[in-house]
């Protein structure tokens, strides 16, 4: 049954690192957000016809915005696996398990690097999506619980708080210089194109009926903008 006692203390010291760290960032990207993307990955994962490593997606999911570079330097996110060394080394001196010989240390590192929008679309245009890109089942599921949660009701939340946290427009007229860094520019930068970028099955699934919230949303700020009768 997972987790075993031996997985909860990876579990239990990744999720400590989690909390201390984003408690310092803005609701967009706090504690709540990871626990959403956490709770959504391992049932993706769990759903999978041939299942994930849980452990490996669990971390990976905890740990995936500690590095976010809209938060920290260049420097502090320039090698994830380093970064969490310190925390898999501390973990395996009080487990039967270490995720540093096995293997999966490295890859929940190469995970957490690999796991946002920005890197997929740069590695894609670069014609640096790999295999491994492709076929790393725990990837997809924590790339699609990520994506999940930017879209949805909780999208809608979360754009307006990132948006709120750097003084910027809700929403504005077409023409008005601040259009480009609006809230509502985001829904048609990114936002409604994620459910075409999810990879798993399930995913597919939740990210349809997310994406018809979108557009419901996207019409009634429209409505309520022109003042239609």
């Amino acid at each position: 049954m997972y987790p075993t006692p031996d997985e909860k203390v990876y579990i239990d010291a990744a999720e400590k690192l989690m909390i201390e760290t984003m408690a310092r960032y803005d609701p967009s990207h706090d504690v709540y957000h990871v626990q959403r993307v956490r709770k959504t990955a391992l049932a993706l994962a769990k759903a999978a016809p041939s299942q994930p490593d849980l452990l490996t997606v669990e971390l990976a999911a905890l740990l995936h915005d500690v590095l976010d570079k809209k938060y920290v330097t260049p420097e502090q996110a320039a090698n994830p696996y380093t970064f969490y060394l310190p925390l898999f080394s501390a973990a395996a001196e009080k487990s039967a398990i270490n995720i540093i010989k096995d293997g999966r240390a490295r890859q929940i590192a190469q995970i957490v690097d690999n796991v946002s929008w920005t890197t997929e679309k740069k590695l894609r245009a670069k014609g640096e999506w790999s295999k491994w890109h492709e076929e790393c089942l725990e990837l997809h599921c924590v790339q699609d619980a990520d994506r999940l949660d930017a879209i949805g009701a909780f999208g809608v939340l979360r754009c307006a708080a990132f948006t709120a946290s750097k003084n910027n427009a809700l929403h504005v007229p077409a023409g008005d210089p601040a259009l480009e860094v609006s809230a509502m520019q985001h829904f048609e930068d990114k936002l409604i194109h994620i459910k075409d970028r999810l990879k798993t099955q399930p995913g597919k699934e939740l990210g349809e009926k997310r994406h018809k919230l979108l557009l419901d949303f996207m019409q009634s700020i429209e409505d309520e903008f022109t003042v239609a009768l």
